[in-house]
């Protein structure tokens, strides 16, 4: 293609939301694609990854990572493929993953460590599987849970978000090391599918019962470790079933991404205390150097047929607002990927 000529359609913050983002708080732009540098590569851009962190990410104020900036391209994971390349490590044709921000074309350093481009493999697994497991919401999972979780054979660990990316990756992690793995998901069909397709063990429906009833009928032994996505009630009645030295990831709080009021925080934290037990955070970035291990297995899972994944594909850049919004309406059936063009 004659990428002088192409235009690169993009998706920016015009404003900072307060709660659910609106059509307003985004812009639509379009300027001419920029050809590499030297160094540099373009990448079409073909899928994205939505993501709820993605929520944070545009709030102003400290955090792991800076915000995203008014008027910048709205940050998003991608998978492309490089159509034109002044970097000796990538050629054109060759298939990435990287930070490309929700847009048609990307083009930037091939070293860039904060973009985190690396080669990816359609052979191994079609290009959607590398924005689940073997994307960041799979790195998160494995490292959240195998890091700062660190189970034991035959212990027990429950998940919330069961069915969407990350906790899709953490029950199966679970599996395949010895552990029963619990999931807590919204509506019965969720649950049958980290049950049926993912092989958990058990998988309490929080929408249609009870969670303190769920949690005794499948964790009667209580929880080991707890893999947390959601945050707020969830998380505070999980902390009255943890067990001796239990372990609690806090990964995500996606019932508080879009609070107007102050963050609700547990009220049964001092089960912590009576239990010795421990709550740590984790950020994926923290284990970047390592991403390729946890490819390397889960990758060998997949093909092996041990290891299942899910995506929820939306089509179009344009969609980009609305399909966002599914994310925190629990909406979505599996990762949540938007399809900006054919390979």
């Amino acid at each position: 293609m004659n990428t002088l000529a192409a235009i690169n359609h993009q998706v920016r913050l015009a404003a900072r939301p307060i709660g659910l983002p609106k059509p307003g708080d985004w812009s639509r732009t379009e300027e001419p694609v920029r050809e590499p540098a030297d160094g540099e590569i373009l990448v079409k851009v073909l899928y994205l990854s939505l993501d709820p962190a993605m929520r944070g990410w545009m709030n102003e104020g400290k955090s792991y990572i800076p915000p995203v900036g008014l008027g910048e391209v709205m940050r998003a994971g991608g998978v492309g493929r490089v159509i034109a390349s002044r970097s000796p490590h990538f050629a054109e044709g060759d298939y990435v993953s990287a930070l490309t921000g929700v847009q048609e074309y990307w083009t930037g350093r091939a070293d860039d460590k904060l973009a985190g481009v690396a080669r990816i493999d359609p052979q191994l697994a079609p290009l959607p599987v590398w924005l689940n497991a073997l994307g960041m919401p799979g790195m998160t999972g494995y490292f959240g849970l195998t890091e700062i979780g660190r189970p034991k054979a035959g212990e027990t660990v429950l998940v919330s978000g069961a069915a969407g990316a990350v906790g899709q990756t953490v029950g199966q992690v679970a599996r395949h090391l010895g552990c029963r793995a619990i999931g807590i998901a919204g509506g019965r069909d969720k649950c049958d599918f980290v049950v049926n397709e993912l092989g958990f063990d058990g998988c309490i429906d929080y929408k249609n019962t009870s969670l303190r009833d769920g949690l005794k009928q499948h964790c009667p032994n209580g929880v080991d470790v707890y893999f947390d996505n959601v945050g707020g009630e969830i998380l505070d009645t999980v902390l009255t079933r943890i067990n001796f030295k239990a372990r609690i990831v806090i990964c995500g709080a996606i019932s508080q991404y879009n609070n107007t009021t102050p963050v609700k925080g547990p009220s049964n934290y001092l089960s912590l205390l009576v239990n010795r037990a421990r709550m740590e955070g984790m950020v994926v970035f923290d284990f970047a150097e390592r991403y390729q291990e946890a490819v390397q297995i889960i990758g060998k899972w997949i093909q092996e047929g041990s290891f299942k994944t899910r995506e929820d594909i939306v089509e179009g850049l344009d969609q980009f607002p609305a399909a966002l919004l599914m994310l925190f309406e629990g909406k979505n059936f599996g990762k949540l990927v938007l399809r900006v063009a054919a390979g």
